[in-house]
């Protein structure tokens, strides 16, 4: 390996180690015990005694002209099997930048595959660690009111398990937020009001906590206090550069606050960091769709909201934002077609009306609700949807 090949990939490996290490419940191996193992033919299951690891993260680097790829895999110590592997190419004529990128991929990734087998590995007497884990994969399933009811009777049982964990209120706190803000919670102002006594049980056990501070911008903006979430998601990013999770809700508070120019590019930076995405992808196209059809990008805005359709059949606005995009571009039939999705998903009948659409929804500031009325509720009305 050339010189400037090796200080790359200690690099990544000095970075990963402190990207993972931010990850709750996962210990690290120091760097410093890492690179003893650097060039040397070791049995993972040897590895895994030595250190009292359950994985092993191997990779390697090559070089052709300005292109680095970096190779890695994640191994379960125990067994020797391949969890998890990914490659990942680069230009080296931006080292620092590109070994960023890498490592924040690979942390991402990383989070998901280790959340995922820790939460399939089998346990005869589980702790709180693994009900969190088990929750934290629960929370990966398309919203349903079975997935939230799993999911929060998950964390519940980790809080009984070690009711001083931080981790766990905080999750349980975020995991009520969401099925508040999904419509499908049977008492919202119970969840809030439940959310609000973790979020400060949480914070005062850990002032500097990111999930502490991210669950308390979940609360605000469930209350749609839009400006006061702002600095609770900077925070728990500024905890973590690879929360990707944060970036879409920070992105909205910008939005609804007024602040629409700031949208676009935190969900451009959620893409970059995890251009694969199961489960959020969908989520960050829709909101640079949103933004375009705001801004009277319209064609923009089928471009995005078409790209999010694929990845979230299922997302009951994705459609009705459709439907105003092709009704405003003059694709009446396409238009139709959409709303009559939407409504066909929808829990509720927020989208008989444009009325009834203005009293459930919430369309932020003004200056934004200004956007909307101008594009959004225009497109709808084109695409028959009535007054009253």
């Amino acid at each position: 390996m050339t010189r400037e090949r090796q200080y790359f990939a200690d690099g990544i490996t000095e970075d990963m180690t402190t990207d993972l290490s931010r990850l709750a419940g996962m210990p690290v191996i120091s760097r410093n015990t890492a690179f003893t193992y650097k060039d040397k033919r070791v049995d993972t299951k040897q590895i895994g005694r030595e250190l009292g690891v359950r994985y092993v993260l191997e990779g390697s680097v090559r070089r052709s002209g300005s292109q680095i790829r970096v190779n890695a895999q994640l191994i379960d110590a125990e067994t020797d099997s391949n969890l998890w592997a990914q490659w990942f190419d680069g230009d080296i004529s931006d080292l620092f930048a590109m070994q960023d990128e890498i490592t924040g991929h690979i942390a991402i990734a990383l989070d998901t595959a280790l959340v995922t087998a820790e939460a399939t590995r089998p346990t005869k007497k589980p702790d709180a660690l693994d009900y969190i884990f088990r929750g934290r994969a629960a929370g990966w399933k398309p919203p349903s009111r079975d997935k939230y009811a799993e999911q929060i009777g998950l964390l519940e049982h980790a809080l009984e398990l070690d009711p001083r964990s931080s981790e766990a209120r905080g999750l349980l706190a975020s995991a009520l937020m969401s099925r508040v803000m999904s419509g499908m919670s049977d008492s919202a102002a119970v969840d809030i009001a439940r959310a609000q006594e973790l979020v400060g049980q949480a914070l005062a056990a850990s002032p500097s906590g990111g999930l502490a501070h991210f669950a308390k911008g979940q609360v605000l903006r469930a209350q749609r206090r839009f400006e006061e979430a702002i600095p609770a998601y900077e925070t728990a990013i500024a905890s973590n550069r690879n929360w990707v999770g944060a970036l879409h809700p920070l992105g909205q508070c910008k939005l609804f606050a007024g602040s629409i120019e700031e949208t676009i590019p935190l969900e451009e930076q959620a893409i970059r960091l995890s251009p694969r995405d199961p489960q959020l992808l969908g989520v960050w196209y829709s909101q640079i769709g949103l933004v375009h059809l705001l801004q009277s990008h319209t064609k923009d805005a089928i471009l995005w909201l078409e790209k999010a359709r694929v990845a979230m059949p299922e997302r009951r606005d994705v459609h009705a934002n459709l439907a105003s995009a092709y009704a405003l571009n003059g694709e009446t039939k396409r238009a139709i077609a959409e709303l009559t999705e939407a409504r066909r998903l929808s829990s509720d009948d927020r989208y008989t009306s444009i009325s009834r659409l203005k009293a459930i929804g919430n369309f932020g500031v003004p200056k934004i609700r200004a956007l909307f009325e101008a594009t959004y509720f225009a497109g709808l009305r084109k695409a028959g949807m009535p007054e009253e």
